[in-house]
């Protein structure tokens, strides 16, 4: 309770004295993960709820020159004893990690290298003088804990290790061998392509037999159930069979809407977990893609492996109150990601016994692999190689890993609470432990306050365990480029327990850098909000535009518009004035406005051009001492109340006929128009200028009138100027 009240006590002196004033500190808040995204990480990771943590412990193991030409790991597989076997392409190599150690278990000797050769089968890759065109899409482990391989390539087999390598199985009509299972009783299940069958060995891998066929190319999983039936996903219409091995019929259980089931997973209450992506899985994993190693931001995890958020132990930081938040204005630049994205987003779908299906998670994402510890998911994506934890009660998620260089994570196994993960482009092999790293930092994005500004204090809402610290560094300067040399030098590092002054010069924009810390790697400190506060000076505010335009239909009345803008976001009242061109003084129109816009009657003053001058003034949200004005003056504006005048006139009655001649003229505004009648008020009659163009204040006519009955007549003169001023002249005349 101390501790609070002295943290608003604190934001009250760095907000000052007057909530009103426009010179008062500005607090922005940071505490979504796309804004704390766009920081820099190492060793740190921010979850899915935003919230900043030690990364976990993470260790590409040596393989020495056993990578040099492998393309992709495409599956990883851990034994009882806690050796790890990858499978490769294009080599077809099969990968051991024993005793700190990694070997080659396949091939061991160039008599064991298949011949390459050419196919015309669609779904495969070239023949290579340098490429053997073999893949190792399947491992798994007997009941003897024996490995048993899939070999895909010009000759297909499944192959089992014990002291030496056995054949057990050569599927005559496929490819490739992209899935294998084992069922409770120790029988073997392989999934094949391009012509999507599944076969049967029995436990010691004899008597092979197929137990269905497919309508899709390929099986990209499998996975059997403790009843026996089995659950195969497809590629081409992202469909999941459910086979009856008695009867032999199959039931589709979904149709996803991608493509391709990648794999497939049966928890204790048999429930179906499913990945499904639409991004041609098996080709990115047959045929070489290069693609750059440029670094993404940030890295998330989960719930540190259970951690709550809330530390019982150590100490809580809050943020007070500061009202409506406010974020960096200034935008970094989008990074460049690594890998193109999908066409569509990759689904985890989870299918209960009864059939019905839940879409537990998606993402634009590349999903290859998935297995589970502890009531969640783990995930290995590709195309940022980030490794997904999904807790499939609350449907969160969050990133375990996120690899710097690497494309994708193609596969993963876990042993003894270790996740070993298969990365491709370029292709390695990550360790990554359950326990923190002892030290990690987060550098924020620039933060620009849009003017220079005194920066105040950071505050952070945080929960910091009594074996971890954050440290806090700053610095500042005036171009947006954390890399210019005209920055100031980053500030020595103090910890972060309360309200922390900045500490940085004056500049525009300010970055800040925390360094996290622990001694117990089972803690570390999560930083759930952060808040940095700055001082501008009161700007002037900007009247930016400034117009009057005659009202249609509303003889003399303007309406005036303006519009005016305040860096400070000042509330903000106006002024309207005029004056006649060639003279001093202002005319005030309109005092105390707050509206961006006003009607005026100009027949309030003499015929002329004027000039509208609009005032600005911020004094509602500064002091007498800070308050500043902003001015703009119109184009000229013609005010022209009167209606044109005849200069002269001269009438003729020749027998039945009458010509008048003569001259209008408007001293502000061009002629628009002259109509006569005849002894009428209605049927006026339009004339044209002796030039025939209405296009001067100044025209003559000559109008003429023919065929008029002997009598006294009324002829009526009607003229306009183009701001529609109307006069009229009247002749009385007598034909004989």
């Amino acid at each position: 309770m101390i501790n609070r009240i002295l943290l608003l006590f604190l934001l009250y002196l760095v907000l000052g004295y007057s909530t009103a004033s426009a010179v008062t500190s500005k607090i922005m808040r940071f505490s979504e993960a796309s804004e704390f995204l766009k920081g820099k990480t190492e060793n740190v990771i921010i979850d899915s709820e935003g919230t900043i943590l030690l990364a976990r412990e993470s260790t590409t193991i040596d393989c020495g020159e056993l990578l040099k030409d492998i393309w992709s790991i495409n599956t990883v597989t851990v034994d009882s004893s806690g050796n790890v076997y990858l499978g490769t392409s294009p080599n077809g190599d099969i990968l051991t990690y024993a005793d700190d150690k990694v070997t080659k278990l396949y091939p061991v000797c160039e008599s064991e290298i298949a011949e390459s050769s050419e196919t015309t089968d669609p779904n495969s890759i070239k023949a290579d003088p340098i490429i053997r065109n073999e893949h190792i899409f399947a491992l798994a482990f007997d009941k003897g804990d024996r490995l048993l391989a899939g070999i895909s390539g010009t000759v297909c087999k499944v192959v089992r290790f014990d002291k030496d390598m056995t054949t057990l199985f050569e599927p005559e009509d496929a490819r490739y061998i992209l899935s294998l299972a084992v069922d409770d009783m120790g029988n073997i299940y392989v999934g094949t392509g391009p012509n999507g069958k599944i076969y049967r060995l029995n436990p010691f891998g004899k008597e092979p037999k197929l137990i269905y066929t497919c309508q899709d190319k390929n099986v990209l999983s499998l996975a059997i159930d403790k009843s026996g039936t089995i659950y195969a996903g497809c590629d081409e219409r992202g469909l999941i069979y459910k086979i009856d091995q008695n009867s032999g019929k199959a039931t589709v259980l979904y149709d996803s809407e991608q493509e391709e089931i990648t794999s497939l997973l049966l928890d204790e209450e048999n429930q179906v977990y499913v990945t499904a992506t639409s991004a041609g899985v098996l080709k990115e994993k047959v045929q070489f893609d290069p693609i750059g190693s440029e670094d993404s931001p940030g890295k998330t995890d989960s719930k540190a492996n259970g951690q709550e958020k809330k530390n019982n132990a150590g100490t809580e930081q809050k943020i007070p109150n500061t009202g409506e938040k406010a974020t960096a204005s200034s935008p970094k630049p989008t990074q460049v990601k690594r890998g193109s994205l999908p066409k569509t987003a990759g689904h985890i779908y989870r299918i209960d016994p009864q059939g019905f299906v839940t879409d537990v998670f998606s993402d634009m994402s590349v999903f290859f692999a998935m297995t589970q510890l502890n009531g969640n998911l783990f995930l290995a994506t590709g195309n940022d190689a980030e490794l997904f934890s999904v807790d499939v009660k609350t449907e969160q998620k969050s990133v375990v890993y996120e690899d710097e260089q690497s494309s994708q994570i193609t596969a993963m196994a876990m042993a003894n609470h270790q996740i070993f993960l298969g990365l491709a482009n370029p292709p390695k092999l990550v360790m990554v432990a359950d326990h923190y790293v002892k030290e990690g930092t987060y550098t924020s994005e620039l933060i620009d306050a849009a003017q220079p500004a005194r920066w105040g204090k950071f505050q952070m809402e945080a929960g910091i365990p009594e074996s971890c610290e954050v440290l806090l560094s700053t610095r500042s300067g005036n171009v947006n480029d954390p890399n210019d040399p005209t920055y100031s030098a980053w500030t020595d590092p103090v910890k972060v327990s309360h309200a922390t002054d900045l500490g940085c010069p004056i500049g525009r924009f300010c970055q800040y850098k925390l360094t996290l810390k622990t001694t117990d790697p089972k803690s570390t400190a999560q930083i759930r909000e952060t808040a940095v506060a700055h001082v501008v000076p009161n700007l002037a505010p900007q009247v930016t535009t400034v117009k009057a335009v005659l009202q249609k239909g509303k003889p003399g009345i303007f309406q005036i518009a303006w519009t005016a803008a305040d860096r400070n976001k000042d509330t903000l009242t106006y002024i309207v004035e005029l004056r006649k061109l060639g003279r001093e003084p202002w005319i005030e129109v309109k005092d105390e406005l707050t509206a961006v816009n006003l009607e005026w009657d100009s027949k309030t003053v003499e015929d002329g051009r004027y000039q509208i001058r609009v005032t600005a003034d911020d004094r509602r949200s500064n002091t007498a001492e800070t308050a500043m004005t902003g001015t703009r003056i119109s184009d000229p504006v013609i005010v022209d109340n009167t209606a044109p005048q005849i200069e002269h006139a001269t009438t003729k009655i020749d027998k039945k006929s009458l010509t008048i001649v003569l001259a209008l003229r408007d001293e502000f505004s061009v002629l628009q128009s002259l109509n006569y009648t005849v002894d009428s008020n209605e049927d006026w009659i339009g004339t044209l200028p002796d030039d025939l163009v209405y296009d001067t204040m100044q025209e003559s006519f000559t109008i003429k009138i023919e065929h008029l009955e002997t009598g006294p007549h009324v002829i009526a003169l009607k003229f306009t100027d183009s701001v529609d001023n109307t006069g009229y002249k009247t002749y009385d005349l007598t034909i004989q």
